[in-house]
This record gives C-alpha cells, structure tokens and sequence, in this order.
C-alpha cells in the first residue's frame, strides 16, 4: 500500500459569519461593533493580505466560507455608511490617544500604530473598495485563489431541525441563490453551520448542486465503516457527496485554549480595551449614549503576567514567525507519518472561524500570511489545496455515512439545545409549521400578500439563526440574543395571524421590510417541497 513520498495537500478554510444586525431605529448600538470590529480587524486586513500575496506572485489557494447574513450587511448602503461614519470616530479617537500618551513613547508608539491602522482601513473600504468589499473577493476568486463556499441562510444549527425538512431545505437553497446572485455561480462547496451533521442532510445538499461540505473528525472517525484514510481523505456518502473531516492535531494548534498559539504571552490581550479602562468623562463622546462604554479596538497591554504586560509588538511579530514555521514543521511532520499509511497524496484540512484571525487573535493573520508564503517552498513542500482538486485528482473515494456531530462543545448539539437555550424551540419549530401552513394556504399570489408572506418568512429565517442560542449558553449578551429571539417570533406570528385575518398594516410592514431586509429575492414558496416557480412582480 505504502507508496513514494509525496506533497501533503493543505486545505485552510475560513468561515465568515456574523449575525444579521441591522437598527436603523437607532443612532449607535452597541451590536453594532460585531459587524464594524469584524470589517476593521479581519475583513479589511485579509482582504489586504491576499492583495499582497498576489502582488508578490505567491500561489496561494485558501476557501472561505461567506454566510448569506454576513453578504447582506456589507452589501447594505445603511450599514456601509454607519460604518464609514465608525471609522471616523475611531481615527478622532485615535488622534487623541496620540496627543494623550505624549508623554509615554512606548505608548505612544503603540498609539500611533492603531492610529495608522484606522486609517489604512478607512483609505481601503472607502477610497479603494469604495465601500464594497465583496467584489475584490470575487475577483480574487476568479484568478484562482480563493474558492468561496456558502453556509445556511441564516447559520441555522441545521441537524436541530431535522424534522422539519423543508426548513433544513429552505436554509440551503436560500444560500445557494443569495450566492449566486452575488458572485455570479453556484458554489460546490458548503459549509455546515458549527460542522453540524446528520446522517442524510447530504440527499438535501446535492439536490442543490453541492458536492462537499465538512465536518468534525469524530464525524468520519465513527462513521458507519472504518474510514480507511481517518480524517486525511475525505468519505463519499452514499449519494457521492463527499464529507471532509477537521484534522484535529493541527487545528489544536490554532484553537487550543491551553495549548494553541493565539494564547501566547507575547500576542495581544483581547480583554484590555481601553474603552472599558479610561475615565468615562475622558471618551464620554464616543461612548454609545454618552454613558454605555463599548470597545475601541485599541489595546496596549498582552497576554502575559494575567494580561497586565504592556504589548510589544515587535515581540509579537517575531513569535508569529516561530509559530508559523511550527505549524508548517508539524505538518511535514505528519506527512512523514501518513505516507507509511496511505497510497495517495493525504489531504489536511484546517477550518477555522476567520474572526479568529485578526478579531480575536491580534498577530492572527500575520502568522496566516506567514503560513501562506512559506508553504508551497523548498523548506516546506506542503501543497495548499482546495478540496475540489482533491476530488479531481480522486474521484473514487470510501462510501460511508458520517455519524451525527458537530464541532461544539463535546461534539454533538449540546451548545445549541440546553437548559439556557431550550425554550426557543417550541416557538421556532411551530413558526416552522405554520410557514408551511401559510404556503399551502397561499400558494400563488403577488402584491402586498406575497410581500406580508416574504417578510414573514424572513422573520422565521433569522428567528432560526444558531447564534442567539449559542449567546444564551455562552453568557455574552444574553439580554440582547434574547430580545432578538422573541421580536422574530412576535414579528412571524402577527403575519400569520394578520393573513389568515386578511388585514395588514402597511407602515408596519414597511418597516420591517428595512429593517430585516435580508434576501431581497425571497420567494416564501422555498419553505415547500415543491419547488417555488418565478415570483410575480409585487404590486
């Protein structure tokens, strides 16, 4: 069986996602810094990190996984002007952190950095993007070096709504037209909300045109049959859909709590804000409402001695450089190991959230652009790979049929279906029920109807996103993922109810239609078995 040495093919994969969060009720929420914080701290910088990679003819290959939620907001006018306004408020507040640490050079350097750093970020969305940042994506995507996927409409935890088909359905399809719309072509690849599995979710996704999606190791370690390659070749499942599994040694290197790089005491403390340190009489003004203190991006402290070190940059930079060669050691490491056992080129797939890098992980992308252009060297014969040219290069693969798994907490749905969380369900799963009531009910009409029933449909779809019961178990902002949660549910069931009664309340809907204004193409006839047929123009 044991063949010649040959590359290991590398597949690093990054899921963008966030939460729809939209409030044009409001001047300043503090949700709002989930979207500003990921643009400025890992959106902009990786777009720019891939400009520079193809600027310096290195052939990187990388898949990133964009939700449909997050598309929707940096698609929105709203939001993209809300932001450009974030980012002069961040630029003042850095210029006044400049004038105050005068007197401290250490940091007052650091100071200065933050300053340069909003300012590359304002220079890039607004005077290069123009706002618009999805579109460099595509282009990249169309020169070879990046293969976005999608994931569920809404992140929906999908294999909690197993018994509801059409919803699960409805999840996909709404994904894999919003992706579409947007980067002109279906994707091949999908990306499970949290590697959320059950067996037969894979009938669903190839009736969509998917042909690969991934999923936690235990998934294929316990599959029905012993997976012959473990996680280093991807199974085929029953239908041909191909299942690629998480490597676990070498992802523990980057999420590891105890042992993963990101915790280092060089890197950066996240926790050390400085909006939440400095008297609030001193940034009052950029304080939501004068009073509520929020982050500022800007932090001067690192992880060591319990976060009370004072960041050294240069430091940090050096340590991403250590810890990239180290992941790249380990993985020629385990090339060595695999080739006694496999008699083909052996696959290492590496997802991550790509929050992680930049966001939560300050030096994160820095060590990710190591990675990138040292791999592929004569010091690191590593292959980066997409799992497409896997599936070229192999295109007979084990059948085999992953077990149910996720990548949560202890593997399986526990983060998503507990004590703190468990009341949502009975609301979403009869929402779901009546979705497809209301579609039976009204299976063809237009105008205001067809706009109440699209609406509502929206309202069902966010109510379904995984991420206000994954808030609820974590314990940050609970009180918000918990209003959302409810306004979902109190907006789907004042439509069922104002159909069946024939009655409708214009100013009301409109409203809403602005404010969760996702999936401008919606058809509520997605939540049918049948397929939907072309949407009559609204009156």
């Amino acid at each position: 069986m044991k063949t010649q040495m040959s590359e290991l093919l590398l597949g690093i994969v990054l899921n963008a996602h966030l939460p729809f969060v939209k409030h044009p009720e409001r001047d300043r929420i503090l949700e709002d810094d989930w979207l500003f914080s990921g643009i400025t701290e890992t959106y902009l910088p990786m777009l720019g990190l891939f400009r520079r990679l193809e600027e310096a003819e290195v052939p990187f290959k990388l898949t990133l996984s964009v939700s449909p939620t997050l598309l929707a907001m940096l698609l929105d006018p709203f939001l993209q002007e809300r932001y450009v306004r974030h980012l002069e408020r961040l630029i003042r507040f850095a210029d006044l952190e400049v004038e105050r640490t005068g007197g401290e050079p250490r940091l007052n350097e650091l100071a200065r950095m933050y300053r340069g750093f909003f300012q590359d970020a304002y220079e890039l969305y607004e005077l290069q993007c123009r706002r618009n940042i999805v579109e460099p994506l595509k282009q990249l995507q169309q020169r070879g070096f990046l293969n976005i996927i999608t994931t569920s409409a809404t992140h929906a935890f999908l294999p909690l709504f197993e018994a509801y088909p059409d919803a699960v359905d409805a999840q996909i399809l709404l994904a894999v037209q919003e992706h579409e719309r947007i980067f002109g072509a279906r994707p091949k690849g999908f990306w499970l909300p949290e590697c959320g599995y059950f067996p037969g979710l894979e009938e669903m996704l190839k009736r969509r045109g998917i042909e690969y999606f991934f999923v936690d190791a235990h998934a294929i370690c316990h599959a029905e049959e012993r997976p012959r390659y473990g996680v280093y070749g991807p199974l085929a499942c029953r239908n041909g859909v191909a299942a690629f599994g998480r490597d676990p040694q070498t992802s523990s290197m980057v999420w590891s709590a105890e042992e993963g790089y990101p915790g280092d005491i060089s890197y950066r403390y996240f926790y050390g804000d400085i909006g939440f340190e400095l008297p609030l009489s001193d940034i009052e003004w950029y304080m939501i409402d004068g009073s509520i203190r929020t982050s500022t991006g800007i932090k001067y402290r690192a992880n060591a001695d319990g976060g009370k070190a004072l960041y050294d940059r240069e430091a940090a930079l050096t340590k991403t450089e250590e810890h990239a060669e180290n992941f790249l050691y380990r993985c020629l490491n385990l090339q060595t190991v695999l080739q006694k056992h496999v008699d083909r080129r052996p696959m290492v797939v590496c997802p991550f959230d790509a929050e992680l890098f930049g966001h939560w992980w300050f030096e994160g992308l820095v060590w990710l652009e190591t990675v990138l252009r040292k791999c592929c060297t004569a010091e690191f014969p590593l292959r980066l790979s997409f799992p497409s040219d896997y599936l070229a290069a192999y295109p007979e693969n084990q059948r085999a049929t992953p077990c149910f798994s996720s990548w949560g907490s202890k593997g399986y749905s526990e983060v998503w279906l507990n004590g703190s969380n468990d009341w949502i369900y009975r609301h979403v799963h009869k929402a779901t029920e009546r979705m497809a009531q209301l579609v039976q009910m009204f299976p063809k009409t237009n105008g205001i109807r067809r706009r109440m029933l699209n609406q509502a449909a929206r309202e069902l779809l966010l109510m379904q996103a995984s991420d206000w019961a994954f808030i609820m178990k974590t314990g940050t902002t609970v009180p918000y993922a918990r209003r959302r949660t409810r306004e979902h549910i109190h907006n789907f069931s004042r439509f069922y109810e104002a159909l069946l009664a024939n009655h409708v309340d214009m100013e009301w809907l409109a409203r809403l239609e602005r404010k969760n204004s996702v999936f401008p193409d919606m058809d509520y006839r997605v939540f049918s078995s049948s397929e939907p047929t072309t949407q009559a123009s609204n009156d």
